[in-house]
C-alpha cells in the first residue's frame, strides 16, 4: 500500500515539480525514501537550508514553475528564511515542505518542537498549512501547488507531520490545468493610450514577468513608436537582456540617483511592477520615489498577463507595426600593450 510521502511525491512529479532542494532529518526520513523511489524527481542534498532554498528560488526563477524545498522543522526553517524571503519578494513559486513531529507526539513539547506555521507566515503569507492526515495530504500538496504557481506567484508552505508521511493509505491527486491569466481590461487600456496620446514625458517601468522578451518586444514598439521611456524595476525576478533584445533602463538602488531618473517625467505607467521607493529610510529623505508632479498609472498588475497587456496597449496606440529598437551584437576588441584596470 502507498504511504502518505509516496502519494505525495507521485503528485508533485504529476504536477510538473521536478527537483526538489533538501536539508532533511529524521522526521522526513520517510519523505527521502519516497525521492529515491521516484524517478521523476531529481533531488538536490544542500548542507545548510540556507543554500537549499537558495537554490529553490534561482531554479524556479529561470525554470518559470515550481521547485520543491524539504526542510527539517521549524529550526531548518529559520535557517533558510532569508532567502525564502528574497522569493516572496520576487514572487517566485515555491514549495515549501517542511517536516514536523508525528501529529502524536507534539503535546509531549520535545527539545525541536515548535510553531512552525508562525515561522512560515512571514514567508509564505497566503498559503501555510498543516497536513492533519494521510488521506488529506495530497489534496494539500494540490492546493499548494496551485497556490505557489498562481499569479503573482508565491511560497506557498506545506507542513509534513512524520506520522502523516508515513501513513498508509496515500492517493495520489492530479491538479488542475491552470487558468489563464487576463489582461488589463479594455478601458484602461484606453485610458492610457489616451494619457500618452495627450503628451507630456511619459515612462513606463516594467517588473516581473513584462521584463520577459514578450513583453519587453512589445514595450520597445510602444516606444519606438511614441517615444515613452523604458525602466526596469531595481531588483527585478528575472530580466532577459543582451543582444536582440530591446534596452531597458534599470532603475537606481540609491534614493538620490532615482530620485533624478524620474525626476523628468509627468507620467508614470506600472507594468507588473510597484512604484519605486527607496531601499532604506534617510533623515529629510523621501522614502516614496515618484516625483509630486508625474502622475502615477497602472496598466497592469502581478494578477495580469503583462505581455498581453502590453501588446494590447502597441496595438491601442497603432505601433503593432512598428519595428522594435533591439541591442545590436557588439564584442570589444582584444585589449594590447600593458595590463591596466580599464583592460580587466
Amino acid at each position: 500500500m502507498t504511504n502518505g510521502a509516496q502519494a505525495l511525491m507521485k503528485t508533485l512529479v504529476d504536477a510538473g515539480v521536478e527537483v526538489c532542494f533538501t536539508n532533511p532529518g529524521t522526521s522526513e526520513m520517510h519523505f527521502v525514501a519516497a525521492l529515491d523511489g521516484e524517478p521523476g524527481m531529481r533531488a538536490v542534498l544542500a548542507l545548510f537550508e540556507g543554500v537549499a532554498t537558495g537554490a529553490a528560488d534561482g531554479y524556479a526563477r529561470m525554470a518559470g514553475k515550481p521547485a520543491a524545498t524539504l526542510l527539517h522543522l521549524g529550526c531548518g526553517l529559520g535557517n533558510g528564511l532569508a532567502n525564502l524571503h528574497n522569493a516572496r519578494k520576487g514572487k517566485v513559486p515555491l514549495v515549501n515542505i517542511v517536516g514536523d513531529h508525528a501529529t502524536y507526539h507534539v503535546p509531549y513539547d520535545a527539545q525541536l518542537q515548535s510553531d512552525i506555521e508562525t515561522v512560515a507566515r512571514n514567508v509564505s503569507p497566503g498559503f501555510v498549512r498543516t497536513s492533519a492526515s494521510t488521506e488529506a495530504l495530497c489534496q494539500d500538496a494540490v492546493d499548494a501547488i496551485t497556490a505557489a504557481r498562481g499569479l503573482p506567484g508565491q511560497v506557498a508552505t506545506l507542513i509534513l507531520p512524520a506520522d502523516v508521511s508515513w501513513g498508509e493509505g496515500g492517493t495520489p491527486c492530479t491538479l488542475p490545468a491552470p487558468e489563464p491569466a487576463p489582461a488589463a481590461e479594455e478601458a484602461k487600456i484606453n485610458e492610457i493610450a489616451q494619457a500618452i496620446q495627450a503628451g507630456g514625458k511619459t515612462a513606463l517601468l516594467l517588473g516581473s514577468h513584462a521584463l520577459r522578451e514578450p513583453a519587453l518586444l512589445a514595450a520597445s514598439r510602444i516606444a519606438a513608436h511614441t517615444g515613452v521611456h523604458l525602466f526596469a524595476e531595481t531588483f527585478p525576478t528575472r530580466i532577459e537582456r543582451g543582444a536582440g533584445l530591446p534596452e531597458v533602463e534599470r532603475i537606481a538602488y540609491l534614493a538620490e540617483l532615482a530620485s533624478l531618473q524620474l525626476s523628468e517625467f509627468d507620467q508614470l505607467i506600472l507594468v507588473d511592477a510597484k512604484a519605486p521607493v527607496s531601499f532604506f529610510a534617510y533623515p529629510s529623505k523621501a522614502s516614496y520615489l515618484v516625483p509630486e508632479q508625474c502622475t502615477l498609472h497602472t496598466l497592469s498588475t502581478s494578477q495580469q498577463d503583462a505581455a498581453s497587456s502590453l501588446t494590447r496597449l502597441a496595438n491601442a496606440l497603432g505601433a503593432d507595426s512598428t519595428a522594435p529598437a533591439l541591442q545590436s551584437r557588439q564584442r570589444p576588441g582584444l585589449p594590447k600593450g600593458k595590463l591596466t584596470a580599464e583592460k580587466v
